[in-house]
């Protein structure tokens, strides 16, 4: 059996990945829907740190923090 060649390969690739942007693309977004949900988005964070206690913010930073270190370990 002859081996697949590098470029058929990547001509099998890019036609693949062709057919699912086309297959994604057929969701047509309501545009104000979108710009609604931008923004909640936009308010949320915001929201929610207004809402907390400066404790409760405290222990959150403390542990990203703690979190961050210990990726870097």
């Amino acid at each position: 059996m002859p081996k697949e060649s590098r470029t058929q390969r990547t001509d099998m690739n890019i036609l693949a990945s062709g057919i699912v942007d086309e297959a994604t693309q057929l969701t047509n977004k309501n545009p104000a829907a979108v710009a609604l949900g931008r923004l909640g988005g936009l308010k949320g964070g915001r929201a929610r740190a207004n809402k907390l206690t400066a404790e409760q913010r405290g222990e959150i930073a403390k542990k990203a923090a703690k979190t961050r270190w210990a990726k870097e370990r």
